[in-house]
């Protein structure tokens, strides 16, 4: 009889993976309400948009700082790095985004929407590399 021994790949710390879907879910938020602001010009959409954007950019620099305590306090493999560098390009991204609504409600368009729609496919592939690409088990 033998005995099988998985080895445990890098595994998402459950603080950040709230914290990571939390900023998913700020930044999609703002997509969403740029794409409300797309179909009707209602300037308050772009409100809502920049204050989903700043709340988005404090809790993605939170789950960012826990993926560099995370790169710390493993060995250095491929996916950490790989995750972390796609939160930074998310955060100064959506930190660009964010500059962008801070013009008026008329300038915003295009590049506002084009931004956010970068940010949260970003955010997405951050998620999907966090969620898949470092589950527990199998080998390395």
């Amino acid at each position: 009889m033998s005995v099988a021994v998985d080895r445990v790949r890098w595994a998402l710390h459950p603080l950040n993976a709230v914290l990571l879907a939390g900023a998913l879910a700020l930044f999609l938020g703002a997509l969403l309400s740029d794409i409300a602001y797309f179909r009707s010009y209602a300037i308050q959409w772009s409100n809502f948009s920049s204050w989903l954007l700043a709340g988005g950019l404090v809790v993605g620099a939170f789950a960012f700082l826990c993926a560099i305590v995370e790169l710390f306090r493993t060995r250095w493999r491929a996916w950490p790095v790989v995750y972390a560098l796609l939160l930074l390009a998310t955060w100064v991204l959506g930190f660009i985004d964010a500059l962008v609504h801070a013009r008026d409600a008329w300038a915003i368009m295009s590049t506002g929407l084009v931004l956010s729609v970068i940010v949260v496919v970003l955010a997405c592939v951050a998620l999907w590399i966090a969620f898949t690409g470092m589950r527990a088990g199998g080998a390395s």
